[in-house]
């Protein structure tokens, strides 16, 4: 039963983390003001169709359901679970005011490698839940230090998205100018590396879905040129990629260890 309410939090953190691309796709970042989680009736706007009020009530549900696996359960993976939750929230609440230009940018990568950290760690605990063995601290570790470049990859992601505010374009990058080209030609370096690193370790699935990842990757950065405040759909299924590009890492480590 425990590791059933793992991948419901997983799903429901993936799901946040689309969320959060749908959000700043088309112009909702700050629809909800800096005040989080909560409004009034942040249900009824969520019905209306504003993907902010989904996003932060899908991560409040994720939170219930981490908080209530610490307490049934406690255990490494639990406790990691909930503190990257705690995390995700307070990084994102910083997030918010990086949006309103009162804090740097750094918050909003910080932000995503916390989300993804969520995403990761019940993904994790379902699969050991199946018969797995899994070990949470050696995926962090190995998404950290080289050749994987993994969370250098979010982060820099974040912070482009951080330093645009959702409204900046990034302009044509040839000879990277501002911080926000430099973030942006560092995101892309990272990910080249990243590829690299795909590649050298035989991950032929991740490297299938971090291809995708590029491609969306790319679509999001022509979207973002000529619609700054509202790229649409290319940012959601960016995300969505790579979240699927984090699962691919994690079904082929699976299959060399089996």
């Amino acid at each position: 039963m425990l590791y059933q309410l793992g991948v419901i939090a997983s799903a429901l953190a993936g799901l946040t983390v689309v969320l959060g691309g749908i959000v700043e796709g088309y112009g909702y970042g700050l629809s909800l003001g800096t005040k989080w989680p909560y409004t009034r009736d942040i249900h009824q706007v969520a019905l209306k169709g504003d993907p902010e009020a989904m996003h932060r009530i899908s991560a409040t549900v994720v939170g219930l359901i981490s908080l209530a696996l610490l307490v049934l359960s406690p255990s490494v993976i639990t406790v990691i679970g909930f503190v990257s939750v705690v995390f995700t929230a307070l990084l994102g609440m910083a997030t918010l005011y990086v949006l309103a230009g009162k804090l740097p940018s750094v918050f909003q990568g910080l932000h995503d490698i916390a989300a993804y950290t969520t995403f990761v760690t019940y993904l994790l605990m379902f699969l050991e839940g199946l018969g797995y063995k899994v070990n949470v601290l050696n995926f962090l570790i190995e998404a950290i230090v080289p050749p994987h470049f993994l969370y250098f990859v979010i982060f820099m992601g974040g912070v482009v998205t951080g330093l645009r505010r959702m409204s900046r374009p990034i302009g044509q990058v040839r000879k990277p100018q501002g911080r926000i080209q430099w973030a942006w030609a560092i995101h892309g370096v990272l990910a080249i590396i990243f590829v690299l690193a795909v590649i050298y370790l035989h991950y032929w699935l991740t490297l299938v879905f971090t291809i995708l990842e590029i491609g969306a990757g790319l679509w999001v950065y022509r979207s973002i040129n000529r619609n700054p405040e509202k790229p649409g759909a290319s940012v959601g299924f960016h995300q969505l990629f790579s979240l699927l590009t984090v699962v691919a890492i994690i079904l082929n480590s699976l299959s060399i260890v089996a």
